[in-house]
Parts: C-alpha cells; sequence; structure tokens
C-alpha cells in the first residue's frame, strides 16, 4: 500500500473548484491523500464546507470567520457557530486569528480605520475561541502580518484547553517553538518549497515530529513545479516529498507522524 497524507487546510467552497470539484476531490485520492479538511472562512462558507463534507466521505469541514472578512462579521457570531459546530464532520473552529498584512491605512484609509479593524478582528477572534472551549474543539489559526504576538496574547487565556493549529507557518524557528510551548502546532503549505522559503525549510527541520502537519490552503500556494497555478489537495504529495528531503526521513515516517498529529488534533477525524 502506498503512503497517505491528509491536507489539512484548503478552500473546496471557493469558485475556482466549482466546475470540477468530483475531479479535484478523486483526483486527491488518487495521489494518496486521503483526508481533506475544508475550511470555511464565514457564515455561508461554513454551511458550504460541512454540505460538501456530507458529499464526500474524505472531505471533513471547519467552521468559522476569517479576520479578513472581520468587518462583515454581525455583532456575535457564537450562537451560529454553536450550532454548526454540532455536526458530527466539524472537526475544528476557525479558521480565525488575525490579519495586518493589508490594513485600510495602505489603501487610502486612515490608522483610525485601521484600528476599528483589528478591534472587530479581535473580538470575532475572541468568539471563536469561546466557542471552541464551549465545545471543545480546536482552532485553526490565522495569523498575517505583524500581529504575532497580539494572536499568543489573545489566545493565552484559553491554554491549554484549546489548542490551535498555526496554518501556512512561515515564521522562524524560535516562534514555532512558542507555537509549541502553548500545546498548539504548526502546518506548513507549498511555500516551503519555494526557492526563497529557506526559513521555512529550517524551522520545518527543528519542528519535532508530532508537532506539525501538511496542508495546501487551495486554491492559493500551489507547490513546485505548479508553483503560479490553481492549488489543489493532490499537491500535497509534492509538499510531503519535499518534506521527507527536509526532515532527512522517509515518506511512511512523515505519513504516520503527520496523519497522527491530525487525528488527535481533529479528533472527529475518524478512519472510515
Amino acid at each position: 500500500m502506498s503512503v497517505v497524507f491528509y491536507d489539512t487546510h484548503a478552500h473546496l467552497d471557493f469558485p475556482d473548484f466549482a466546475a470540477e470539484l468530483p475531479a479535484v476531490v478523486q483526483r486527491a485520492a488518487d495521489a494518496g491523500i486521503q483526508r481533506v479538511i475544508s475550511i470555511g472562512t464565514d457564515l455561508e462558507s461554513s454551511r458550504k464546507a460541512i454540505a460538501l463534507a456530507e458529499q464526500f466521505p474524505g472531505v471533513y469541514a471547519v467552521v468559522g470567520w476569517h479576520p479578513n472578512d472581520a468587518l462583515q462579521a454581525p455583532a456575535d457570531i457564537r450562537a451560529d457557530l454553536r450550532e454548526l459546530a454540532k455536526h458530527p464532520k466539524v472537526v475544528a473552529i476557525g479558521e480565525t486569528g488575525l490579519d495586518y498584512f493589508r490594513l485600510p491605512s495602505a489603501n487610502g484609509g486612515t490608522v483610525a480605520d485601521d484600528e476599528v479593524l483589528k478591534e472587530k478582528q479581535a473580538a470575532i477572534f475572541q468568539q471563536q475561541l469561546e466557542v471552541a472551549d464551549e465545545t471543545g474543539l480546536n482552532v485553526v489559526i490565522h495569523t498575517r502580518g505583524d500581529c504575532f504576538e497580539q494572536t499568543l496574547a489573545i489566545m493565552k487565556p484559553f491554554t491549554p484547553k484549546v489548542r490551535g493549529v498555526f496554518h501556512c507557518f512561515v515564521n522562524d524557528t524560535a516562534c514555532m517553538q512558542r507555537v509549541l510551548a502553548m500545546n498548539s502546532i504548526v502546518s506548513f503549505t507549498g511555500i516551503m518549497t519555494f526557492k526563497n522559503a529557506q526559513v521555512i525549510r529550517d524551522t520545518l527541520a527543528a519542528t519535532p515530529m508530532g508537532s506539525f502537519m501538511f496542508e495546501t490552503d487551495s486554491p492559493f500556494l500551489a507547490p513546485v513545479p505548479y508553483r503560479g497555478k490553481r492549488c489543489e489537495p493532490a499537491y500535497v504529495k509534492e509538499i510531503s516529498e519535499a518534506a521527507a528531503q527536509v526532515k532527512n526521513c522517509s515518506l511512511a515516517e512523515l505519513s504516520t507522524a503527520t496523519c497522527e498529529t491530525a487525528k488527535k488534533f481533529f479528533f472527529r477525524l475518524k478512519e472510515r
């Protein structure tokens, strides 16, 4: 039997896949990608992720509200998330967190506009951590731009009960160690295969087995040799092959470690 891997973070509900979603899911299975987790970015997207999980046996869902869409969020999303989280194929809350990469002031807005956005992002992040705490689910964390410290500060009161996976991890080894110290883990994407991503490869090399997972963040961040094209879950194969070289281990060892990590973190991620 060939080795298997999971894509722990994809956006299957995005229009990029609408025309051929069954084929995308089948290509993933053919490449040995046994499980795909479709991530919600708002309530509508979260409901679509659940619908996809119901349609495809190997697909699971995460429900939440993305920080980039924070200003469109209702004042309180907790009741809706609690209801969605009851579904047996919902495996985590998110993706949630902070994003200071494209603040309004960089696009004609004001510093005051930045503060409004930051406050709303923090508020809905806090709400999702509360729901995770109540439901016993873990959280999928988005952190981009200069907000790593703020992300950890908001999470701290909820640890160690609520664990986070810092998805699309691109920080250095010191940041990785701080994440692990909070009983959380990291996840690596196809960026790790890019020529200019030595810092990420160094971080992966230093991350202990059992503390990281793989993801595509499809339709974004296609690995080499597909860089610049639409990404899809099947490409975890290329990510894992590159990672095995970085970790100096076999694909079988990497498969066992990352899949077990995913099953512990997403505890509803059952084998079927």
